[in-house]
């Protein structure tokens, strides 16, 4: 059996340790960070997420703000096909009278539920809350509204300054 000395086995551990450390950086160089096979996150990758997230807020308020704010006219009514929310604002008094489909959100002050149908079951949809509002029940901030059908449904305006987004057909009485 051959004899090594102190220099030599020195020297072998050295090349095997400059090889594993090459295939590490070979491996690690081929993986995208934030992979599976690279879960450390870079400066470059935090950035492009925090563009596309920008990128995705701005868009959204566009979108929201397309139908800008109303003023209030004595009857409105739209024919709907909006593929984006409008926001409307309404005053103590006033109805929302929506469509077949039209959907309807609260985002200030207070209303109620609008129902012509004396049926067991009649109301406005919430979509958020999976419940359904029956006439002259509270509609709850920020909850996603449906309404079923084209018969008078919609929410009447308890305080002035009250916001809404709505999409689809509706009608504004005061």
């Amino acid at each position: 059996m051959k004899k090594y000395n102190k220099k030599q086995i020195i020297s072998i551990f050295l090349a095997i340790g400059i090889l594993f450390a090459v295939v590490q950086f070979v491996y690690a160089a081929n993986g995208e960070p934030g992979s599976n096979e690279d879960p450390l996150v870079t400066l470059s990758y935090v950035e492009q997420r925090i563009q596309q997230l920008r990128y995705y807020i701005d868009d959204s308020i566009d979108s929201l703000n397309v139908g800008g704010v109303s003023d209030k006219p004595p009857v409105v009514e739209t024919d709907g096909g909006s593929t984006s929310f409008e926001v409307i604002e309404l005053n103590a008094g006033d109805q929302l009278i929506g469509h077949q489909g039209t959907e309807i959100i609260l985002r200030s002050g207070r209303a109620t539920a609008i129902v012509q149908v004396q049926e067991e079951g009649a109301g406005l949809s919430d979509v958020t809350g999976a419940t359904n509002i029956e006439r002259d029940g509270i509609i709850p901030r920020d909850h996603l509204l449906i309404v079923p059908r084209n018969d008078g449904r919609g929410v009447k305006v308890l305080t002035d300054r009250t916001f809404f987004m709505v999409r689809g057909s509706y009608q504004i009485k005061n």
